[in-house]
């Protein structure tokens, strides 16, 4: 094994901070523990220095769609605005194209161009900034294009937290809800982030029953990871588990660190933290 990859990485530079494209207010930062010195934006300089201590080798960046466009509270991050930064550092990122599915075919043309034109790995959806479940039929024509276009797609799936004081989203993304969406379309590869909290064991049971659904394990501390889930990702799950950070929301250096702490065998390691990644995305 030679570097991790990071499926799950957020832009979080002072540029994003300024214009009011992270999602989350002080209030959450609170929340999550956020370091004081951080708030106002880690640079992308500063990230990869993180990145190199950590001995992560690439992350996949989110070009973020939080929400109908008219919706208060929303934001997204241009695709370009990931984009200029896969070009800059090829070797150490690359891009996911956020999905909002009120945007109907312009939305689907857009998806193409990432992946095409920007050389996207993947899709990115956000269900409960559109208030949909997984199986709601709008997001339906992105599904068969990313079958179409060859690329997963990750989704937040069980709680979300209260990102904005002002706005207050439902959790509607309970991970038992993807086993139509596979069943539907199941050259699809789905992968199921955030771990699935307080459902890991429906993500689990997801994971088991369809080849093509897989678990992201960012946005908690993987100390406290589930004890069932770090069982499932160091035995017969090895192959459908991966690495994440959620950045800024779990540094990098500590999420490596803690999970070198679980003592997953050689082989389950090297698949959670790189080899799943890399098959996934073809990276």
């Amino acid at each position: 094994m030679t570097g991790a990859i990071d499926i799950v990485v957020n832009l979080f530079t002072p540029h994003e901070v300024a214009n009011q494209q992270t999602g989350f207010d002080a209030n959450f930062t609170t929340q999550v523990r956020m370091p004081d010195h951080m708030t106002q934006g880690v640079s992308i300089d500063d990230y990869l220095k993180k990145m190199d201590r950590a001995g992560i080798e690439r992350s996949l960046l989110i070009a973020v769609r939080a929400g109908d466009r008219d919706m208060r509270g929303s934001f997204e991050i241009p695709y370009e605005q990931v984009a200029q930064w896969c070009r800059k550092h090829p070797d150490r990122f690359s891009g996911l194209a956020g999905v909002d599915p009120y945007r109907g075919v312009e939305g689907l043309k857009e998806l193409d161009h990432a992946v095409r034109e920007l050389g996207f790995v993947g899709a990115h959806l956000y269900p409960h900034w559109f208030k949909l479940a997984p199986d709601a039929a709008l997001y339906y024509p992105y599904y068969a294009r990313c079958v179409e276009l060859g690329v997963p797609i990750m989704m937040q799936v069980g709680q979300n937290l209260i990102y904005q004081k002002t706005v207050r989203l439902p959790s509607v993304a309970r991970p038992i809800l993807l086993d139509q969406v596979a069943i539907d379309f199941p050259d699809l590869k789905l992968i199921g982030i955030h771990v699935g909290v307080p459902w890991t064991d429906e993500m689990i049971a997801m994971a088991w029953k369809h080849e093509n659904v897989f678990i992201g394990i960012d946005a908690y501390a993987p100390k406290h990871l589930p004890p069932a889930l770090v069982r499932y990702m160091d035995s017969y799950g090895s192959h459908k588990v991966l690495f994440g950070t959620d950045w800024p929301v779990i540094d990098p250096e500590r999420a490596v660190a803690e999970i070198k702490a679980h003592g997953l065998r050689p082989e389950s390691y090297e698949r959670v933290m790189r080899g799943n990644a890399l098959k996934v995305f073809q990276l």
